[in-house]
């Protein structure tokens, strides 16, 4: 099993776009199958939703929410030493975004003209947690918590069940903890068409949040096209280090590896000033891989993974920003100094004692990420991601005298005449 990493020694600028070419599934009709689902669960509801959850998940249930009973029965089955972590992680993830709560601050933009916003909590979500191979639990913490903390009236829960229809106990558990209001049998592209269209049995909710293969993302991408709001583009995962000489080979090793093992399409990206960290890395890549019970996953996503050698911390922090990370590690001497040079990243860990595992389960950081670059434009979940900011402004009689002329002259000048009236009328009564 091979757990090396392609490696390349101070590579020329115009070659770093092929360094940081993410790995990708084929792409032949992968929009015109998942057009395909979308449309035929719009129109057929939980039929088709039953069709899809027997043909990808094998399990061909009548019954495709869960009853509160067989949640919190299943829930309990939860160890006990897990049950007060998942709780020490929701306590961190509540303090950690209670301090995102935003105020109401009225400002007055000039005497008389009075403007402030309001955040109101969305009334419904849709949180969709993947399955597969790892129960994500984590992941239904980090949207339910703000989810709850936002004060969203409904929050539902699409996750796909194994073969005999059962969830895992832990995310039941994560799920009953959270305050998620009903939870659903429902994986993939067609879970995501029952949130945004509604079926006989699932609602239709006003946003959708959570992670997922390039199937769900692109589902997530085409529903938003049709009114229902999503929070970002998060496909596979990803992590770069950045490490030099006084980083711990086996720690950088082991946190590459932790990225690598989510699926043979996440990607991992090790840039270092030294060779010899590079070679050091490489060497306990070797042999802590075969160690991991994921370790043909791991080494499937290492198989697309990049090493590389830069002269300086410049050079290393123009390669990261360009390839704009989900997750960044800062594994070197002076963490803050490198720090400030962050410009395009999803989530930073500072230091040689901050692994990124921490941000992925209990740190208080959420850990739903823009991926695949789009850590140049977006910003992982937080409260804001639960709620909407209305704008309210309130103009006293001497305020529309101050503010209404420069009203006036902007609309006649746009040409359009209903506009300027609107002010004009009712400076006429106030001067009358």
């Amino acid at each position: 099993m091979n757990g090396r990493m392609q490696l390349s020694i101070n590579p020329p600028r115009a070659a770093w776009p092929e360094l940081a070419r993410r790995p990708a599934l084929p792409q032949a009709d992968l929009e015109g199958r998942v057009r395909e689902i979308l449309e035929t669960v719009r129109q057929e509801g939980d039929a088709a939703l039953r069709r899809y959850t027997a043909r990808f998940d094998r399990w061909d249930g009548e019954q495709s929410e869960i009853p509160f009973e067989e949640w919190f029965a299943q829930a309990s089955l939860t160890p006990g030493p897990l049950r007060e972590a998942i709780r020490l992680a929701i306590a961190n993830l509540r303090a950690f975004h209670e301090a995102q709560r935003e105020g109401e601050i009225r400002v007055e933009t000039m005497p008389g003209v009075t403007c402030w916003r309001r955040s109101v909590p969305l009334e419904r979500v849709g949180l969709y947690i993947p399955g597969g191979s790892a129960p994500l639990f984590s992941t239904l913490l980090m949207l339910g918590v703000p989810a709850r903390l936002a004060g969203c009236k409904e929050i539902i829960l699409c996750t796909p069940p194994d073969a005999q229809g059962r969830i895992h106990p832990a995310i039941l558990f994560a799920a009953r903890e959270t305050g998620i209001g009903r939870i659903f049998r429902a994986g993939g592209a067609q879970a995501i068409a029952a949130m945004a269209f509604g079926t006989e049995s699932i609602p239709k909710v006003d946003k959708i949040l959570g992670p997922g293969n390039q199937y769900v993302t692109l589902a997530k991408q085409l529903v938003s096209q049709h009114g229902t709001a999503i929070d970002l583009p998060a496909g596979p995962s990803e992590l770069l280090v950045i490490a030099d000489a006084s980083a711990h080979p086996a720690f950088v090793a082991a946190d590459l590896l932790s990225q690598a093992e989510h699926g043979p399409d996440s990607q991992v990206i090790l840039l270092s000033d030294s060779e010899a960290v590079v070679a050091a890395v490489q060497a306990e890549l070797e042999r802590q891989l075969p160690l991991l019970p994921r370790a043909e996953i791991a080494a499937a996503a290492l198989a697309s993974s990049r090493a590389a050698v830069l002269p300086d911390r410049e050079t290393l922090m123009a390669f990261s920003n360009a390839y704009a990370p989900e997750h960044l590690i800062l594994a070197v001497e002076d963490p803050a100094a490198w720090a400030q040079l962050v410009e395009h990243a999803g989530s930073v860990f500072l230091g040689h004692y901050a692994p990124e595992s921490a941000g992925d389960y209990a740190s208080g950081t959420n850990h739903t990420l823009p991926t695949n670059g789009y850590a140049r434009a977006y910003s992982g979940v937080s409260l804001d991601h639960f709620v909407r900011k209305i704008t309210f402004q309130q103009l006293t009689p001497d305020g529309l005298r101050n503010v209404g002329p420069a009203v006036m002259e902007m609309a006649a000048a746009e040409g359009l005449e209903a506009h300027r009236q609107a002010v004009a009328l009712r400076l006429d009564v106030l001067n009358a």
